[in-house]
């Protein structure tokens, strides 16, 4: 029964809310996450504009670049749900702490500035997404991602300052991004960059890695809520297998 429950703790984490990796649950909601990206992107290349034979494509996009991480990091989740490997499991895990908060930083940074003004987000010659789509772009990975957090992972050890210095390569490294994609095709991908001097950009960029790097600790928070906080000899990696008992009810 020891070696049982040893075996037990080194697949799956105290604190991880659901078995996983999984055929079960955990590879339906991976299966799930990406069918809702498949059918992204499959809009993107049925419904062609001008963003299409540009440079850099649909990936001038911040949002269409947290989809592809996303549909990385759950492929990556599947394929170890389908193989329980524990290294492809430990490898998602990894991703998620890049492609869940920036997933969070997409949703709330569109649906915030589409509630100030929507031109701020969406080209005056892009007619109106149908809602099913729009909800697939900004809302469905971040939830996805979000609940494979809470349920099928184990908490997040990064701290703030590593985790900001991660969004903030990710913010500025965009950046440089889409002044190269600016470079060839003459146009941003969002509206809100044209409004923007390169001062203004600065700050957005530096705001949104902030935001990001808050996103992973509202995560971090979040999850403990969920899920609760390890004992204080679980967290030291003194865990004690429950003793077994031989016909006594008392346990002695």
């Amino acid at each position: 029964m020891a070696a049982d429950y040893a075996r037990a703790l080194a697949r799956r984490h105290p604190l991880q809310r659901l078995e996983a990796p999984s055929r079960g649950s955990s590879a339906l909601l991976h299966l799930l996450g990406l069918s809702s990206f498949a059918y992204s992107f499959a809009y993107l290349i049925l419904n062609p504009d001008p963003v299409s034979e540009s440079y850099g494509w649909h990936l001038q996009y911040l949002t269409i670049i947290g989809l592809s991480l996303a549909a990385v990091t759950f492929a990556v989740g599947l394929l170890a749900d389908l193989t329980m490997s524990p290294r492809l499991f430990a490898v998602k895990n990894l991703l998620s702490v890049a492609s869940a908060p920036m997933e969070c930083l997409i949703s709330m940074l569109y649906w915030g500035l589409r509630a100030i003004d929507p031109k701020l987000v969406l080209p005056s010659w892009q007619p109106p997404l149908p809602i099913s789509v729009d909800l697939s772009f900004h809302a469905v990975p971040a939830l996805a991602l979000v609940a494979d957090l809470l349920f099928f992972s184990p908490p997040y050890t990064v701290a703030f300052l590593p985790a900001f210095g991660l969004s903030s390569c990710i913010a500025f490294g965009y950046w440089l991004w889409i002044e190269r994609c600016y470079h060839y095709n003459r146009f941003y991908p969002y509206p809100l960059f044209t409004v923007l001097d390169t001062t203004q950009r600065i700050g957005l960029f530096a705001s949104s890695a902030l935001l990001m790097a808050l996103s992973t600790a509202a995560l971090v928070w979040v999850y403990h809520v969920v899920n609760g906080k390890e004992e204080i000899a679980l967290a030291n990696g003194h865990a004690r297998a429950p003793e077994e008992r031989d016909g006594d009810v008392k346990g002695k």
